[in-house]
């Protein structure tokens, strides 16, 4: 039989165990803190699993200390073998769909860092440890120079010879509209059905309820999303939610 003072003591963890699980910001204080046992390669290698699984709630930059870790996992081959991982689920998932006849069963892709990506401006930038700037990204993503990942264009190219409708969701603004679309094609994406941007009524919306809001309008126009792919968890949560979602890898930035 437990006394009244080991069960207070089991009850006391118990209760301090559910704070950390529930409460993201302590969640990922506490993750980040390094275990005296452990190496600080691991570490960061828990850290990314927690962030990329989204357990580690929302963070700003990088740790420091991972920086070096979040560099050799994209550029040495693990975060494009991740990628094709989950573009080989997408397309089999959706090899298995019977689609209609009227053009309406669609896929959502988000742009930056899921079709288009900004290593280059991100290898400048600290790999994400780095305070985001909207200006220095701005002038970067108005280059037009952003690449496709392999995975990515891949499953683009699946989906379309399928048949499924393409919708581009991004957070970009409606004025970065010409040279997006040009940075598209020029990666290699061709014959999209729509490209929707951030318009003024979207602005100071976070990109949950902005995508959701959008997603919503073209599930009213009579279209059936199946599928959605995005690199961020804002990108595929909130409302009107495809039947699947992928979550493709990004270690370098969380948008809420």
């Amino acid at each position: 039989m437990c006394s009244r003072n080991s069960s207070s003591i089991t009850s006391f963890f118990i209760v301090s165990l559910l704070a950390v699980l529930v409460n993201p910001t302590i969640s990922s204080r506490a993750f980040t803190k390094e275990h005296p046992r452990v190496s600080v390669a691991s570490n960061c290698e828990s850290w990314r699993l927690a962030s990329e699984t989204n357990n580690a709630g929302s963070w700003n930059v990088v740790p420091s200390r991972c920086v070096n870790s979040v560099k050799n996992y994209i550029n040495g081959g693990q975060f494009e073998n991740d990628y094709n991982i989950v573009a080989r689920y997408a397309i089999a998932y959706a090899k298995r769909i019977n689609l209609g006849r009227d053009g309406k069963d669609a896929w959502v892709f988000d742009i930056d860092e899921t079709l288009l990506s900004n290593l280059d401006y991100y290898k400048v930038h600290g790999y994400g440890s780095e305070p985001y700037d909207n200006a220095k990204f701005n002038e970067w993503a108005v280059q037009g120079k952003a690449s496709s990942f392999d995975g990515s264009l891949r499953l683009y190219k699946a989906l379309k010879k399928l048949g499924f409708t393409i919708i581009l969701l991004t957070g970009r603004d409606e004025n970065q509209r010409s040279i997006t679309e040009k940075n598209l094609r020029n990666a290699g994406y061709f014959g999209w059905n729509r490209l929707i941007l951030r318009g003024k009524n979207d602005q100071g919306k976070t990109a949950i309820q902005y995508k959701s809001e959008q997603r919503s309008k073209v599930v009213k126009e009579g279209y059936k999303i199946h599928g959605n792919t995005g690199d961020q968890w804002s990108d595929l949560q909130g409302f009107a939610v495809a039947t699947r979602s992928f979550k493709v890898p990004n270690p370098m930035y969380y948008i809420a």
